[in-house]
């Protein structure tokens, strides 16, 4: 099922980007033509930006048939990571189209031509213009439903496309019953946004390599799913590694009852993994127990107290993992202490003084989990 699911999204993706290459080669085409016959600088660089697309696209359909090949000996988790590789390399045509615009954009400031637009230069523009908007629309639309940066990254481009080809045919019109000529300045606005665009493509690449955040409802569906299996009470520090769109490892904390045994915990961890792994497709490579304290209910009421003297710090995100052992007269929590608070060591040596204070009897230990 994995297998069909993994196929129908290399299809979809190279489906679309052979749409995509297909219209804007069109678009250079035409472009192209009437650009060299009017003389406009800002047309032929909106020719030149289209095909910058096309290899975009190209780029795109190589990547996705590489990130689907089969894992190997080296490469044991596949090769999705090679769709960011691909979205730099995207990046990096359209900084490089972004850049060459700009400089003969430059030189017609100085040297500028005289254009002559004609009925057809209008009505190309125009078609382009919503040629651009649909295609826009629908490669983002298709890159979010499968989770493709290098079909998100190019819809945003095709929508990026048609707000430039408009402030051509707007400077086109302004030309027509002015006779001031703005395409030059067209030219480098055009070029800026390509610039801008190819460095925004690139960091998000980035970003995704270096090890992204996982959005925060991803990570909540996941526990969800997790805490609704029988005998699992919370689920914590769910840990996720991106290893290409859709393909993720991690490992996770739950918390189950202290009375289990190993001969109990065994087939509990192996239906987390296969739930997790046919709902979520995401592969738990580790579970980690917290014990739930069960046979004494005054230890509830303590936890609560403590609860509440953790929480009531600022900065402080999550309070999980209490075990108190009663037998050796110790206390154990895990705390999360949001990233954007400075004096995070403040904050622990603060907790761990109140509760100290409200349990003298006890040896507390606290450790600070990563917010993720």
């Amino acid at each position: 099922m994995k297998k069909i699911k993994e196929e129908k999204r290399e299809n979809v993706i190279i489906k679309t980007s052979i749409i995509g290459i297909f219209i804007n080669l069109l678009l250079v085409v035409f472009k192209a033509i009437i650009g060299l016959i009017s003389n406009s600088i800002a047309i032929l660089l909106d020719a030149v930006n289209n095909l910058s697309d096309a290899l975009s696209s190209i780029v795109t359909i190589i990547a996705t048939k590489l990130a689907d090949s089969e894992p190997d000996k080296k490469h044991p988790l596949g090769h999705g990571r090679i769709e960011y590789l691909s979205a730099m390399i995207v990046a990096g045509i359209i900084f490089y189209a972004g850049i060459t615009s700009l400089i003969e954009s430059i030189k017609k400031i100085f040297n500028p031509l005289e254009v002559e637009y004609s009925k057809v230069t209008f009505i190309i523009l125009i078609v382009s213009i919503m040629l651009k908007l649909l295609l826009g629309r629908y490669v983002k639309n298709i890159g979010e439903k499968f989770n493709s940066p290098s079909l998100v990254a190019s819809g945003s481009d095709a929508t990026s496309d048609a707000i430039l080809s408009s402030s051509v045919l707007v400077s086109a019109i302004l030309y027509i019953f002015t006779d001031i000529n703005i395409e030059a300045y067209v030219g480098v606005l055009i070029s800026i946004f390509i610039i801008k665009s190819g460095i925004e493509i690139f960091m998000d690449a980035v970003n995704e390599i270096l090890g992204k955040r996982v959005d925060k409802e991803t990570i909540n569906e996941i526990k969800k799913t997790i805490c609704k299996i029988e005998n699992v009470y919370g689920a914590y520090d769910l840990m996720l590694h991106n290893y290409g769109p859709d393909k993720y490892v991690g490992s996770v904390h739950i918390e189950i009852p202290d009375s289990m045994t190993a001969e109990e915990i065994d087939p509990l961890e192996r239906k987390v993994t296969n739930i997790v792994l046919q709902k979520h497709n995401v592969y738990l490579s580790g579970i980690t127990i917290y014990s739930m304290n069960t046979k004494n209910e005054d230890i509830a009421k303590l936890r609560y107290k403590i609860y509440k003297i953790v929480m009531s710090n600022d900065g402080v995100l999550e309070f999980h993992g209490f075990y108190l052992e009663e037998k050796n007269k110790s206390i154990r929590f895990d705390i999360i202490i949001d990233y954007s608070i400075k004096n995070r060591e403040e904050i622990y040596n603060k907790i761990l003084n109140d509760v100290k204070k409200e349990y003298p009897d006890y040896t507390i230990n606290i450790k600070v989990d990563i917010d993720i």
